[in-house]
């Protein structure tokens, strides 16, 4: 019931991506108290563990080869059949699952903006692949570029401007910006305090196995006497205890622990961010050792209900105008160039 889930949520001090690793108890007892905090979003970089923050960013370098790039663009292009790639061994692969959070029978009215206004972007540059600083410190990123791709659809002018993530929305309510495109999950609390378009990307929980093991679907029958990886205190070992309660987990301190531990045969599976995970796999760290089984998991309670654009309370226009080139971007297909080229290997 709603009582004991709101408990469960207080004793596992859950957060909506488990990468960021702060563990603030302080944190998590005011968000209970002022219950305010269910989707749990994003913590603060000051309260995130370095090592793991540095795990992240190497993951996300590593997993970037070129071949998957390139890739990306000529499925793009449709100079490639978009229901086959090739690895690099020339095996058939499945194409990466480019997910959508729009209905595509939903009519979405075209919002006109007035004036020769040039819209403000704010972002952060420390949470790869999201957004980032590029070549020449230029603020990149799939949430910095399909911001961009907006304002060209709405053919408004649009500067990208980078601010420590701590001070985006102070800076945002001082009137120094007018979007921010960051890693906020979508929150009751924020949602209170600033208008937010609908969300343009979710990281779903999955599961990870060894490439030799045959495990394909995840069911509590095939998780029977399995060894299955969790990061203690993440809301991922809350989900799994709530939705897996007859097979005990084995618990790891940190995410670098868990998928060490996976890649050398001492757990079956790992049961994580579905983001952070799809890195590593496409990455070094993971030697090629592992691949997702099963599908995504998707829970606004345990995981947050995404990130969205976001606008002061009294920008209902520019919210509405980027829901509707959101939507665009998704039909004609642009969303989807744009996710390949920062997600070779999808989280989905």
């Amino acid at each position: 019931d709603e009582a004991t889930r709101g408990q469960l949520h207080f004793q596992r001090g859950m957060q909506a991506q488990p990468k960021w690793a702060g563990n603030n108890p302080a944190q998590y007892e005011a968000a209970e108290k002022n219950r305010l905090d269910r989707a749990m979003p994003r913590t603060l970089p000051d309260e995130m563990s370095k090592s793991d923050m540095a795990i992240i960013m190497l993951q996300w370098l590593m997993s970037t080869k070129i071949y998957n790039l390139m890739l990306g663009v000529l499925l793009a292009l449709g100079l490639f059949p978009a229901s086959l790639a090739l690895a690099e061994d020339g095996a058939s692969i499945a194409m990466p699952v480019i997910p959508s959070f729009w209905d595509a029978r939903a009519r979405v009215e075209p919002v006109e903006l007035s004036g020769a206004r040039t819209l403000r972007v704010l972002t952060s540059d420390d949470f790869p692949p999201l957004h980032f600083a590029g070549p020449g410190a230029v603020p990149t990123g799939f949430s910095v570029e399909i911001a961009r791709e907006v304002c060209e659809r709405l053919r408004v002018s649009c500067t990208v401007q980078t601010r420590r993530f701590e001070d985006l929305a102070g800076a945002l309510d001082a009137g120094q910006g007018d979007i921010i495109a960051a890693g906020f999950s979508i929150t009751p609390q924020l949602q209170n305090r600033f208008a937010i378009t609908r969300p343009y990307f979710r990281s779903p929980a999955r599961f990870v196995r060894r490439v030799a093991d045959p495990i394909t679907e995840i069911s509590p029958t095939v998780l029977a006497g399995k060894r299955v990886g969790v990061v203690a205190g993440s809301a991922h070992e809350a989900f799994f205890e709530a939705y897996f309660p007859d097979v005990e987990p084995t618990r790891a301190p940190n995410l670098f622990v868990a998928q060490g531990e996976l890649r050398r045969g001492e757990t079956d599976l790992l049961f994580a961010d579905g983001l952070t995970l799809s890195l590593w796999i496409g990455g070094r760290a993971s030697e090629d050792c592992c691949a997702f089984a099963g599908g995504p998991y998707l829970d606004d309670y345990f995981f947050g209900e995404g990130i969205g654009f976001i606008m002061r309370s009294d920008e209902g226009d520019l919210k509405r105008a980027f829901d509707y080139a959101l939507h665009r971007l998704w039909e004609d297909g642009k969303y989807s160039e744009i996710y390949l080229s920062f997600f070779p290997i999808s989280p989905f």
